[in-house]
C-alpha cells in the first residue's frame, strides 16, 4: 500500500505546487522606495568606495604583486636592451635601469590616482614600438658616429635619447592630465575597436621584424619612416647567408622552452596557484648557461653587458624639444590612454565596479608626468600583466604597489645577475609574448561575415600602419574611419526611407504629421497626386470619344427577346470583336465578359436549355473569359502608371513609419496613417510601420485600421527588419551584406 500511494502523494503535491505558483503569479506586488531630496541623493552619490579589507584582500594582492613583478622583469629588460631601437619596447641602446624606472614610479603613482583595480600599468609593446620609432626618426645611430672609422659614440647617444623618452613622457603626461581635467575622456570612442585591434596586429608586426636582427644575429642599417619596416624585411632577406649560427640556436632553444612552458601552464591551470613563470626561468637559465659556458667567446652571441644599478636624480625636460614631439606625444596619449580604459572597463564590468574614464586620463598622465622626471619613458597597461594580476588573486591596485616595491629590489640589488644574459633569449620571449596579438589576424575573417565596413577600416588601419609607421598610420586610420562615419551617415539604404517622429501623433499634431512627412520625403506628393488624376481624367475622356467614334451601327436582334436582353448593346452576337481600344475604354470598376465564339444559329437552338446547365456554362464562360481579360487589365494598369503618363517617379520604392515614439492613437491618427498609405501608394510607394509598442496595436486593432490593403504584414517589430523585407520583397532574391551595414 506503501509504494503505491507514493505516487498518488508526489502528484498531489505537484497539483499543489502549481496552483500555489500560480496564485504568486497573481499576487500584486508593490515596491516602495524612499523620497530623496537634493542634499540626501548628493549625500548618497557621493558615497566613497568600500574600505580596504586586510583581511580578505591582502594576501591575494600579495601573491599577484610578485607574480606581476616576477614577469614583468623579462619584459623590462626587453624594453632597454636593443640598440636598434626596434626591440620589445623599442628605445633604442637605453641602458636597462631605464626601463626599471619606468616599471617603478608609474606604477606607484597610477596606485595612488587610478580608479581600475586590476590593470597592470607599465612597459607596453604597442606604447614602446611607438616611442622607438620617435627615437629612431630624431636621434639615429649616424648622427653619433666618430671619426673615419665610423666609430658610434654610445654615450652620447644614450644621453640624447633618455633626454628625449623622459621629455616625450612628460608632454604625454600633460595632454593626458589636461585631456582629463576638461573631461575630454569621450576622445577614446573615435577609435573603434577594429581600428585598435588593426593598429595593436601592426605593431605586433614592427617587433617581430626588429626582432628578427637578434634572433639571426644581424647587424642591420638603422631606419625610419615611411617604407622603413619593408627595406628591413628585404635586409634581413638579404643578409641571411651572414646568420651567426650560435645566435640563431640560442633563440630557437629559448623559444621551444617557452612555448612548452606556456603549454604546461594551459593544461594545469586548474591545479596551479599562479602560471609558472616561464619569462623568468629562461632569463636565469639562459644566463647561468651563457656564464658558464661562455657563448659571447665561444659562438660570438651577444650579451647584454653591464646594467648599473641604484636610481638617478630626477631631470628637467627641455621644452624646446616639445614642437618636434607634439604630434608624437598626442598620438602615444590617446593610443595609451584607449588600451587602458578598454581593459579597466573589461575588468570592472567582470568584477562589478566602474572606471571613470576622465580619472583614469589624469592617473595615467600624472604617472607619465612624474615618470618622465624621473627619466621614464611613456607607458600604459599591459594586457597580459594585467590578466595575470586578476588571475594570481589580484583585488586592488596594492597589487601593483607591491610589485613596483619589488622592481625596487631589483633596481639596487639583482639588476647586476642579469649581464651575461644572451640578446637572442631576449627576442624569443617577445616573439613568443606576441601571439595574442597576432591570433588577431583572425579579425579579417570575422569581420568578412559580420561588418564589411569595419572589415574595411581593419585593413586600412593595418595596410597604413605597416607602409607608413606607426605615427602616421594611426593619423591615416583614425582620419579614415572618421569619414567612413561621415559617408556612412549621409548614405542611405537605396531605395528606402525612414520617417520617425519624436512625439505622439493625435488630433492636435496629425495633420502636421503628414505634411511633415510629405515635405521631408523629398517628393511633392500632392503635386503627383493632382497631376495624375488630371491626367488619368483627360485619359479616360478620349478614350471614352474614341469608343463612340469606333462604335458600330446597330443589327437585327434575335426573335426572341430574352436572348435580345442578353447581349451586349449595339453588338452583334456573330461579328461583335472587341478591340484594344474599346477594353481599354473599360472601366476599372468593371468588367464585361462576352463569348465570341457563339453564332446566331447556337443561340437559336439553344433557347430551350434551362436549369443548372445553363448556369453552368453561364458560369464556365464567364470564368474562361474573364482570365481571358486579365492581361488586357494589367494593360490598362500599366497605362495608368507615372511613368506612362509622363510623371517624375519618386526616387524611393518604400517607406517604413517608424512608430516607437507613439503611445498612443486616436481616431485622427489612424485617418491620418490610412491617408498615407492611400497617397504614397498613389505614387507607386509601399508603406510599412515598425516599432510598435503593444498597446499602440492593440488601438489599431480595435480601430479597424487593418482591412485587405493594409494587413498586419505591413508592421515590423523593428525598423531593421522593415527594411531587410522591403529589400528582399523588391529584389526578389538574397541582400547584399554591405546594404545590410548601412542600417
Amino acid at each position: 500500500m506503501g509504494l503505491s500511494e507514493a505516487p498518488g502523494q508526489r502528484d498531489t503535491q505537484a497539483l499543489l505546487s502549481t496552483t500555489e505558483a500560480m496564485e504568486l503569479r497573481q499576487r500584486d506586488y508593490h515596491v516602495e522606495r524612499p523620497l530623496l531630496n537634493q542634499e540626501q541623493l548628493e549625500e548618497l552619490g557621493s558615497r566613497s568606495p568600500a574600505p580596504y579589507s586586510v583581511r580578505d584582500w591582502l594576501l591575494g594582492d600579495l601573491l599577484s604583486g610578485l607574480s606581476v613583478a616576477i614577469m614583468q622583469l623579462p619584459q623590462v629588460y626587453i624594453a632597454t636592451f636593443a640598440p636598434l631601437g626596434l626591440a620589445y619596447a623599442l628605445l633604442a641602446g637605453l641602458p636597462p635601469v631605464f626601463g626599471l624606472y619606468s616599471s617603478f614610479y608609474p606604477v606607484f603613482v597610477y596606485f595612488l590616482f587610478g580608479t581600475s583595480r586590476h590593470i597592470s600599468v607599465g612597459t607596453f609593446a604597442v606604447m614602446s614600438v611607438m616611442v622607438g620609432s620617435v627615437m629612431e626618426s630624431l636621434a639615429p645611430d649616424d648622427a653619433f658616429l666618430l671619426g673615419l672609422n665610423s666609430t658610434l659614440d654610445v654615450a652620447a647617444r644614450d644621453a640624447t635619447r633618455v633626454q628625449l623618452a623622459s621629455t616625450l613622457s612628460v608632454l604625454v603626461g600633460l595632454f593626458q592630465v589636461g585631456l582629463g581635467m576638461v573631461h575630454f575622456g569621450f576622445v577614446v570612442t573615435y577609435l573603434s575597436e577594429p581600428l585598435v585591434r588593426a593598429y595593436t596586429t601592426a605593431a605586433s608586426v614592427h617587433v617581430f621584424v626588429s626582432q628578427l636582427k637578434y634572433v639571426f644575429g644581424l647587424h642591420l642599417s638603422r631606419r625610419s619612416g615611411p617604407l622603413s619596416l619593408i627595406y628591413t624585411v628585404l635586409e634581413v632577406c638579404w643578409k641571411l647567408p651572414e646568420t651567426v649560427v650560435g645566435t640563431m640556436v640560442t633563440a630557437i632553444v629559448a623559444g621551444v622552452v617557452l612555448v612548452l612552458v606556456k603549454l604546461l601552464n594551459e593544461k594545469l591551470r586548474r591545479h596551479l596557484p599562479m602560471p609558472l613563470p616561464g619569462e623568468l626561468l629562461t632569463l636565469i637559465g639562459a644566463t647561468g648557461i651563457s656564464y658558464g659556458v661562455g657563448l659571447k667567446q665561444a659562438f660570438g652571441v651577444d650579451i647584454v653587458g653591464k646594467i648599473p644599478s641604484g636610481l638617478v636624480p630626477p631631470m628637467v625636460p627641455r621644452p624646446q624639444l616639445f614642437v618636434k614631439l607634439l604630434g608624437n606625444a598626442f598620438a602615444i596619449a590617446v593610443v595609451g590612454f584607449a588600451i587602458a580604459i578598454s581593459l579597466g572597463k573589461i575588468f570592472a564590468l567582470r568584477h562589478g565596479y566602474r572606471v571613470y574614464s576622465n580619472q583614469e586620463l589624469v592617473a595615467l598622465g600624472l604617472s607619465n608626468l612624474i615618470g618622465g622626471i624621473f627619466r621614464c619613458f611613456p607607458v600604459s597597461c599591459s594586457m597580459s600583466r594585467s590578466l595575470v594580476q586578476e588571475s594570481t588573486g589580484g583585488n586592488t591596485q596594492v597589487a601593483g604597489a607591491i610589485s613596483s616595491l619589488f622592481i625596487l629590489i631589483i633596481i639596487f640589488k639583482l639588476g647586476e645577475l642579469f649581464q651575461d644574459l644572451p640578446k637572442a633569449v631576449l627576442a624569443a620571449v617577445v616573439i613568443v609574448n606576441l601571439k595574442g596579438m597576432v591570433m588577431q589576424f583572425t579579425d579579417v575573417f570575422s569581420l568578412w561575415k559580420a561588418n564589411r565596413v569595419d572589415l574595411l577600416i581593419w585593413v586600412v588601419t593595418f595596410v597604413a600602419t605597416i607602409l607608413l609607421n606607426l605615427d602616421l598610420g594611426l593619423a591615416v586610420a583614425v582620419v579614415f574611419s572618421l569619414m567612413l562615419v561621415v559617408v556612412r551617415t549621409q548614405m542611405e539604404v537605396p531605395g528606402v526611407k525612414v520617417f520617425r517622429s519624436s512625439v505622439t501623433v493625435y488630433f492636435a499634431n496629425a495633420e502636421l504629421y503628414s505634411d511633415s512627412l510629405k515635405q521631408r520625403c523629398g517628393v511633392d506628393v500632392d503635386y503627383l497626386l493632382s497631376q495624375k488624376k488630371k491626367l488619368l481624367r483627360k485619359q479616360d475622356l478620349k478614350l471614352k470619344r474614341l469608343q463612340k467614334e469606333n462604335k458600330p451601327p446597330k443589327q437585327a436582334g434575335p426573335s426572341d427577346p430574352s436572348q435580345a436582353a442578353s447581349q451586349p448593346p449595339g453588338c452583334s452576337p456573330s461579328f461583335f470583336s472587341p478591340s484594344p481600344r474599346s477594353l481599354a475604354a473599360t472601366s476599372k470598376d468593371t468588367s464585361i465578359s462576352i463569348n465570341v465564339n457563339t453564332s446566331v444559329m447556337d443561340i437559336e437552338s439553344n433557347n430551350d436549355v434551362e436549369g443548372s446547365k445553363a448556369k453552368e456554362a453561364s458560369a464556365g464562360t464567364e470564368l474562361e473569359d474573364t482570365g481571358a481579360w486579365a492581361p488586357e487589365d494589367a494593360k490598362a494598369s500599366d497605362m495608368s502608371s507615372l511613368k506612362a503618363l509622363g510623371l517624375p517617379q519618386p526616387d524611393f520604392h518604400t517607406l517604413i513609419l517608424d512608430l516607437s515614439s507613439f503611445s498612443f492613437v486616436d481616431t485622427v491618427c489612424l485617418k491620418s496613417l490610412k491617408n498615407i498609405f492611400r497617397d504614397f501608394r498613389e505614387i507607386e510607394v509601399e508603406v510599412y510601420m515598425a516599432a510598435c509598442q503593444a498597446p499602440v496595436i492593440t488601438q489599431l486593432e480595435n480601430g479597424h485600421f487593418f482591412d485587405a490593403s493594409i494587413t498586419k504584414q505591413h508592421l515590423f517589430a523593428s525598423v531593421h527588419d522593415a527594411v531587410l523585407f522591403a529589400l528582399q520583397h523588391r529584389r526578389s532574391g538574397p541582400i547584399d551584406p554591405v546594404l545590410v551595414t548601412k542600417l
